[in-house]
């Protein structure tokens, strides 16, 4: 019998959240007979291309339990927004997202499997357990005349009509800047006024019951992680995958702004080969904003934590088998 819950697997990057999610598909198949699919939750895992830099589970990594919701956007384009005239500045949005997500989970149900949603945009996660909230439909004209502020400018807006935003928007988040100041001036109400309804209660129930399963680590050893795995992506092969994938099409404005590709990009558009010295500090900014981000997760996280009945796992832990059994108890089929 498929368990009533579906597991939700959220925590921060580098913190272990897909390994966890294929051994807990694997410890449902082998030992309850229970077939378990992966639903990703990461804005740029949609990306066709976009491997290394994000992370993206490999075949090896994915151990055989199938994995959706990772390459369904052609690089360059929005495959999803196929009849948009300006393609190339098409978003991948978390609305484009919810929508997929909510319908594999019915049909993956349907089909007497179980979903695992594992993922580190907490945004994504947040809709998918308590709804989008409810903002504008998007002004093309006005993200123009706000893309082209100046950013210094921009940014003293968004501080002026709503803090709570810009203390955690990074000043380089242009998109996300944009889309505060465009929400307040065509609501008058601050975005995160507007997100303010997932915490009071006003948001629609949840579409089906899940059990939101935390990944808990302290900074200091996080970020050793953040560090070993962005060495491990530069062995890998980042800057060549960088490399090529600008030689191959345009990166949008979204897909430009994913860590590693952001801080490549010059290099590869510049002098080659670059300098080591222009490399190194390359490598350096990766590691120090993706540092920034973890930190920017925890805040979601906190949020994250007062859902009913989640599951804190504190991290490290000694095998991903012992998250497995926890999320195994509560999901009634230990």
């Amino acid at each position: 019998m498929l368990p009533p819950l579906t597991p939700v697997i959220a925590g921060p990057t580098a913190g272990g959240k897909s390994a966890l999610a294929v051994e807990l598909a694997l410890a449902l198949r082998d030992r309850r007979g229970i077939p378990a699919e992966i639903i990703t939750a990461d804005a740029f895992q949609v990306y066709t291309g976009l491997d290394i830099g994000t992370a993206k589970p490999t075949i090896e990594d994915r151990r055989g339990i199938p994995h959706h919701l990772i390459d369904i956007v052609a690089f360059g384009t929005s495959a999803l927004r196929a009849d948009n005239p300006d393609r190339a500045n098409a978003l991948f949005t978390v609305n484009h997202w919810l929508q997929l997500a909510t319908a594999k989970i019915a049909d993956l149900r349907t089909r007497n499997t179980l979903p695992i949603v594992v993922g580190g945009t907490h945004l994504y996660i947040k809709a998918l357990l308590d709804g989008l909230f409810d903002g504008p439909e998007p002004d093309p004209a006005l993200r123009d005349q706000l893309a082209a502020m100046d950013p210094a400018a921009r940014r003293a807006e968004l501080e002026r009509i709503d803090p709570a935003a810009a203390a955690r928007i990074h000043p380089n988040d242009a998109r996300r800047a944009i889309r505060a100041i465009e929400v307040f001036r065509l609501t008058g109400k601050p975005i995160s006024a507007h997100q303010t309804q997932w915490d009071s209660g006003s948001a629609p129930p949840p579409r089906s019951p899940f059990l939101l399963t935390i990944l808990d680590w302290e900074t200091e050893p996080l970020n050793h992680r953040i560090n070993a795995r962005i060495r491990e992506m530069m062995t890998r092969g980042l800057l060549d995958e960088v490399r090529q994938l600008n030689r191959a099409g345009s990166f949008t404005s979204q897909s430009s702004e994913a860590l590693g590709y952001k801080q490549l990009l010059p290099i590869v558009r510049g002098p080659w080969p670059p300098a080591p010295a222009a490399l190194d500090d390359a490598v350096e900014r990766i590691k120090i904003e993706t540092r920034r981000f973890a930190k920017n997760q925890r805040t979601w996280l906190r949020r994250l934590r007062t859902t009913p009945s989640s599951l804190v796992l504190p991290c490290p832990m000694a095998s991903p088998l012992e998250g497995v059994e926890a999320i195994l108890r509560r999901i009634s089929v230990a």
